[in-house]
């Protein structure tokens, strides 16, 4: 496990959006440099980048066409390794966006595999034996190119699947896990992660994980044996680099070798009731201060999966990330502290999406390669009220989404100006994860207080007790702390002797 981990913070910068410095109104690497200290002073000491590789995207750049060159809207590789140095000058770590499930159509692999004569790329895809033999099961794409055969798609059009073998064959033009040709295919991928890692990479958010071996059983044999490859070349020739996966499953991904594994917004499931559990037309989110919202949805589903991945790595939870609405959609500023401070008080490692610090909102705007509903949670990073709100210098029709243009639209200059901003409360909650070991990835957690329908919450980290009041009403707790006294609070001080009472929308830290 890499030692850097238990202390890390992740900030996810969608770059595209994040800052513009030659003005042509896309964000570029070297607008992240030039942030760098500032996202080291809101308490977040490693980065993710989503996708910068060469593409046409189709997918905002899940649709790589080449995996060893930037995207030139983005600078040049030399302005890449740049950033990995001056990350690393700050003591920060960088992770790049990984997509080995599939590729663009446009990647040389795909093209080469597309030819009607065989050659080293032929089974780099999956494709049938003939042109008019549907790829049953599976979405697939015929009559592109002049092989005789249609190929498997991943997810959009343009995104053929990468071939990692089927774990259990059904059809004649099948491959199973172990043929050369499926092999080479994985280490095809290793071969990409070691050029980025001997150029400064820290490691790797790995795209739709768990989406490799094609026809895997239900435990994901097939797919958790090739990341267990990985993870021994990892573990071999870059101990510290770093791996978390987009499954969603913690049991499985963390035990296939992932260092992390998010905890992603699904219907239903525990972090979807945390903040966005209005998918029923009436929102329920726990944090919600005039909601009906009930913790232990979420501990009924959190708990099972931290009980047994302990030892194994980390469960990751965020704040928001490229595919998700924004928490402000449903919440407000007051209420993000409160939900903040649970977030930063948790086990695991935690991300924290770009502009989520100060709240942005989501935009309900047309779809911008590839996003749909998702383009509302990518558009510009939010700086000043100054001209492209301090994101660029280019014609507001030249960006590459709109900024919000609301009077009250928020920004950093603002709001660093103002110390009962939640940019400011962020940085506090950051700061005091950094300050005590209690409180970040590996400490132990337990459920002091939780019931249904009541309130606060309260559990404990270690030596560390957090209590939470995210409704409108003051509630009260028969809690022991244990002589602990006050290391942080948000809003009215709370009152701990024979137990503990707080405010609405309220939170204590006690030691």
């Amino acid at each position: 496990m890499p030692k850097w981990l238990k202390d890390a913070v992740f900030y996810e910068i969608y770059p595209q959006s994040f800052y513009d410095t030659n003005g042509d109104g896309i964000g570029d690497f070297n607008g992240i440099i030039e942030k760098l200290d500032y996202i080291k002073g809101l308490g977040c000491n490693a980065l993710w980048i989503n996708p910068c590789f060469d593409s046409p995207f189709k997918d905002a750049g899940y649709d790589v066409r080449d995996y060893k060159k930037v995207a030139p809207r983005y600078g040049t590789n030399n302005d890449l390794y740049r950033l990995f140095g001056e990350a690393h000058r700050r003591n920060m770590h960088v992770l790049l966006d990984l997509v080995p499930g599939h590729t663009s159509e446009e990647h040389v692999w795909f093209k080469m595999s597309g030819k009607a004569e065989k050659n080293e790329y032929s089974n780099r895809y999956i494709w049938t034996n003939g042109c008019f033999e549907a790829a049953y099961g599976f979405p697939y794409i015929g009559g592109e190119c002049e092989r005789d055969g249609v190929y498997v798609l991943n997810f959009f059009k343009s995104q053929p699947a990468l071939n990692y073998g089927f774990y259990e064959c059904k059809e004649p033009w099948q491959l199973p896990m172990d043929h050369p040709d499926c092999i080479a295919t994985r280490e095809a991928m290793k071969d990409v992660m070691r050029f980025w890692l001997d150029h400064g990479c820290d490691g790797f958010r790995v795209d739709m994980a768990d989406s490799l071996v094609k026809n895997d059983d239900a435990a994901k044999t097939g797919t958790c044996t090739i990341w267990r490859n990985v993870r021994e070349m990892l573990d071999t020739e870059y101990p510290e680099a770093a791996i978390i996966s987009e499954w969603s499953n913690p049991t499985l991904a963390l035990k296939a070798g992932f260092h992390m594994d998010f905890y992603l917004n699904r219907r239903g499931n525990g972090y979807n009731s945390l903040l966005r559990d209005y998918e029923s037309g009436e929102d329920n989110s726990f944090f919600r201060m005039d909601g009906q919202g009930d913790i232990t949805r979420f501990l009924r589903d959190y708990l099972p999966m931290y009980e047994a991945t302990r030892g194994d790595g980390y469960i990751s939870m965020f704040t928001c990330n490229h595919d998700t609405l924004r928490p402000k959609y449903s919440l407000s500023d007051r209420e993000l502290k409160i939900a903040y401070a649970f977030l930063f008080t948790m086990p695991g490692v935690p991300f924290l999406y770009y502009g989520d610090e100060i709240g942005m909102r989501y935009q309900r705007i047309p779809t911008k390669e590839g996003g749909y509903f998702r383009t509302g949670s990518r558009t510009p990073m939010q700086w000043s009220r100054e001209k492209d709100a301090g994101f660029s210098t280019c014609p507001p029709d030249a960006l590459y989404l709109p900024v919000d243009t609301s009077e009250d639209a928020p920004n950093v200059a603002s709001q660093e100006a103002d110390e009962a901003s939640l940019l400011h409360t962020v940085r506090e909650l950051l700061a005091l994860r950094h300050t005590y070991e209690d409180l970040q990835a590996d400490a132990d957690f337990n459920v002091i207080y939780a019931e249904s329908g009541k309130l606060p919450c309260v559990y404990r980290r270690g030596d560390i007790l957090i209590a939470l009041n995210p409704s409108e009403q003051t509630v009260y707790a028969l809690v022991d702390t244990g002589g602990r006294a006050v290391i942080y609070g948000i809003g009215e001080e709370a009152a701990t002797e024979n137990g503990i009472t707080l405010a609405p929308q309220s939170c204590v830290v006690l030691k």
